[in-house]
């Protein structure tokens, strides 16, 4: 269904826990997107920086650098300006999600994420580019 929408998505996935990562990678493929992920700030950077991915779920939990203070540096890659941004966090404090939005995230969403949420918005940011190769 997702894949009729346009080209698959590439799907940068930053989380500190391999196993969600891992399990939000193969949902992602299922779905008929591209995934890579990263556990550390660092890593995202590069992967992004490389790969240029249409969407990143960012954990705002990771290890050194918080995603808050990551999404502007995502945000500055070249191609990062355009990328749709999703925290996915388990903090739950009333500030976060201002502070996330103002940082550079589009959506926020708390842990345990609901994935047909992920999905929509992965069919929605797909239809938009549709047109796009």
């Amino acid at each position: 269904m997702d894949t009729c929408a346009g080209r698959p998505l590439r799907v940068l996935i930053v989380e500190v826990c391999a196993d969600t990562a891992e399990t939000l990678a193969q949902l992602v493929r299922l779905w008929g997107h591209l995934s890579r992920s990263a556990g550390t700030a660092a890593e995202a950077l590069r992967a992004a920086a490389e790969w240029a991915p249409d969407v990143v779920l960012l954990d705002l939990g990771l290890p050194g650098t918080s995603g808050f203070e990551l999404l502007p540096r995502l945000r500055a890659l070249p191609g990062g300006a355009g990328a749709l941004m999703i925290v996915t966090t388990g903090y739950g404090a009333a500030d976060y999600r201002g502070r996330s939005l103002e940082a550079g995230a589009d959506h926020f969403l708390l842990k345990p994420i609901e994935l047909q949420t992920v999905r929509r918005l992965l069919a929605e940011r797909q239809a938009d580019r549709g047109g796009e190769s």
